[in-house]
């Protein structure tokens, strides 16, 4: 029942800049984190950026300085400011969230493609 909607993805120059948003929606009780991760073709799944209900957030030394993740809490909603765009940024972003009540919980969307041109 519940869903994780992405949007904001698309093609862009290297130096651009795109805005990723998730939203949640569904019978969820309370989210400890949400996050975004991504995977380019070849490559494992690695994480973006995290933060916390409490607005602990975590990112990736590769996007640090160029990526900010936001979150609006009454709306379980998560955003992703990317600026500074580089071609290996190309990937499939995901949206993750995570929570442990009434016990752990996982869910991730399906993913928007972020292209980056050189």
């Amino acid at each position: 029942q519940v869903q994780l909607v992405e949007s904001g993805g698309g093609l862009v120059q290297a130096g651009g800049s795109l805005r990723l948003s998730c939203a949640a929606s569904g019978r969820i009780f309370s989210i400890n984190a949400m996050g975004w991760y991504r995977q380019a073709p070849g490559k494992q799944r690695e994480l973006v950026a995290t933060m916390t209900t409490g607005g602990t957030t975590n990112y990736a030394d590769s996007v640090k300085g160029r990526f900010t993740i936001s979150r609006d809490n009454a709306k379980n909603a998560a955003y992703l400011q990317m600026n500074s765009l580089k071609p290996e940024d190309t990937a499939v972003y995901y949206c993750n969230i995570r929570g442990e009540v009434p016990y752990g919980w996982n869910y991730w969307g399906q993913g928007t493609q972020v292209t980056v041109s050189s």
